[in-house]
């Protein structure tokens, strides 16, 4: 795919997914949904990559909708996503719960951290919040967006945000859809991090870099399809899984390795099969 409105590379096993729009503070187009998900895509099946690193060029990270694919809407009288029929479907067929837009990267092998360099808004805090980690730089606005356009809860974050900080937390975002910093949304516990703006990327990628050196890919794989996949079931079928799991991963050559390199005292050599 011909990227026009993203950016796409790979470093040391980390890749960076960029929104690049950022004369429009990266707001979101069916262009920039549909490149979205094919970088996704590619980088989950890419045996090179570790970790993904989503964020914005600029000085936002996604305003959410653009607007005039909002004007659109009205003119047309009615949505229209402006993706192609043929859309990538990264994550896709792991489980029919995540079979949805933005849910889909509760199936992706890899993790994802969002990097919040500035504003996120609607669409743009639904992507941070789909994301397993988020580190932000101070002082950045946040909004869920919907409620001052007439519109609902988008992409399930009322779902989401209610598991991540909790309902009475939770309410107060959806319901108001007010602004707030990313200093508040540290101490909601949204993000894992708070960093000055400088800070904000080396931080990510070191941490990044230490996750595709220290965990096994499928360790890391397994662990957060474990993470959402619980959130969907109950304890005990939790227990019984992880219980398959381990014989399963036991017979592994990286955990072979692992055990070899602990008793060394050396980094381990992940293989990743």
């Amino acid at each position: 795919m011909e990227l026009k409105v993203t950016r796409y590379e790979i470093d040391d096993r980390v890749a960076t997914l960029m929104l690049d729009r950022p004369d429009r503070l990266n707001s979101w187009t069916g262009r920039m949904h549909a490149e979205y998900r094919w970088i996704l895509d590619q980088a989950d099946r890419d045996p090179s990559v570790r970790v993904i690193v989503v964020t914005g060029a600029g000085r936002g990270f996604c305003s959410g909708a653009d607007t005039s694919a909002l004007q659109g809407h009205v003119e047309r009288g009615g949505y229209d996503p402006g993706t192609p029929d043929d859309l990538a479907q990264p994550g896709g067929g792991v489980r029919p719960e995540f079979d949805a837009n933005f849910a889909f990267q509760f199936g992706l092998s890899k993790p994802v951290i969002a990097a919040i360099n500035g504003p996120a808004a609607g669409v743009g805090l639904v992507i941070a919040c789909y994301a397993d980690l988020r580190f932000a730089a101070k002082g950045q606005k946040l909004t869920t967006a919907h409620g001052r356009l007439n519109l609902p809860a988008e992409f399930g974050l009322s779902w989401l945000l209610p598991r991540m900080i909790g309902l009475v937390r939770a309410n107060d975002l959806l319901l108001t859809s007010r602004v707030f910093l990313t200093d508040e949304a540290y101490d909601l516990g949204l993000l894992n991090g708070l960093f000055e703006p400088e800070e904000l990327m080396p931080h990510t990628y070191d941490y990044a870099r230490k996750l595709a050196d220290s965990v096994s890919p499928a360790s890391l794989r397994e662990t957060r399809r474990q993470i959402y996949t619980d959130l969907h079931r109950d304890v005990s079928s939790a227990v019984r899984a992880s219980d398959d799991l381990i014989v399963e991963r036991m017979k592994d050559d990286d955990y072979r390795e692992a055990v070899s390199a602990y008793m060394e005292k050396r980094k381990p050599d992940w293989k990743g099969r």
